[in-house]
């Protein structure tokens, strides 16, 4: 978790943050992001559902971004991801600069996926600092911290991010395929266990891609004064390590639709420093309606 004589040290140094690349998203306390909006130089973002709940109060200086804006349909499949060039212009909408620290935060909780989720997409531009706020909105609100009606000022002239520069670590339907009985790689099931063991789901069909182990996204947190945190990096990596799940894989992490697997992604590739972890974009929703492949329960 990054403290803040780090997130400050970025801030001396804005200009040069990248460099060619900033460093791997980390989480940020509520402490040190209080201290932090004094210095007005970082863009926060609220990515909670609800449009009513930001307008009713959120974090000073906080910018919305609908989830769903993030990505839509392709070719008929749901929940798809759009090209850099659209991403550049969503983003810089809501104060996405090259160079300038972001903190992301979602209600906490059950939401704490579409935060990682949009962290997981900013830092496909490799010239952004981003920071995912533990605890998000539910901790802060319980701290009783400021909050505040009034919505952000941006720049009237923004730098557009550079398209050049966007990766995402994605994995395809025939790379899914393909990883079935290879034993340098490794499929994680991100859903709660029931979808994973097919009690439960809204697809066409349940239960799992054969082969993959289920690492609940859930299971990544831990409550703490009645909210949900990250759990500390030792017992995180002993969580995933005993499912055997370990730094010489090639993981690809799956879900519904990529909400799930970015909080996984997020452990293991951010703050793990797994080296090789990818999304299978299509997730679930596309691997249960194609009848023609295989489905464990």
């Amino acid at each position: 978790m990054i403290s803040l004589l780090a997130v400050l040290g970025l801030l001396s140094g804005a200009a040069t943050i990248r460099g060619p690349a900033a460093p791997p998203p980390r989480l940020i306390t509520t402490e040190s992001l209080a201290a932090l909006l004094a210095t007005d130089s970082v863009t926060v973002i609220d990515v909670r559902q609800s449009w009513t709940s930001y307008l009713q109060n959120h974090l000073p200086n906080a910018a919305w971004l609908n989830i769903e804006t993030l990505r839509s349909t392709n070719a008929g499949l749901p929940f798809q991801l759009y090209p850099a060039e659209s991403y550049a212009q969503i983003l810089s909408r809501v104060g996405v600069r090259p160079a300038r620290p972001v903190v992301v935060y979602s209600a906490g909780d059950q939401f704490d996926i579409d935060a990682t989720f949009a962290t997981w997409l900013i830092a496909g531009f490799a010239e952004v600092p981003v920071y995912l706020l533990d605890g998000g909105y539910a901790k802060w609100e319980l701290e009783a911290r400021p909050l505040t009606q009034h919505y952000p000022r941006s720049d009237a002239k923004p730098r557009r991010l550079d398209t050049r520069s966007f990766r995402l670590s994605t994995a395809s339907l025939e790379e899914v395929k393909a990883a079935a009985g290879n034993p340098a790689i490794l499929l994680v099931d991100a859903r709660p266990p029931e979808q994973y063991h097919g009690s439960a789901g809204a697809q066409l069909r349940r239960g799992h891609i054969p082969g993959a182990i289920n690492h609940p996204w859930r299971d990544n947190l831990e409550k703490h004064d009645l909210t949900l945190v990250w759990k500390p990096l030792d017992a995180l990596r002993e969580s995933y390590t005993s499912l055997g799940v370990t730094p010489d894989k090639d993981v690809i992490v799956y879900c519904n639709s990529s909400t799930e697997a970015s909080h996984v992604f997020f452990a293991l590739r951010f703050l793990l420093g797994y080296p090789k972890v990818r999304i299978y974009s299509g997730a679930w929703s596309e691997w249960a309606e194609r009848e023609e492949l295989p489905v464990e329960q």
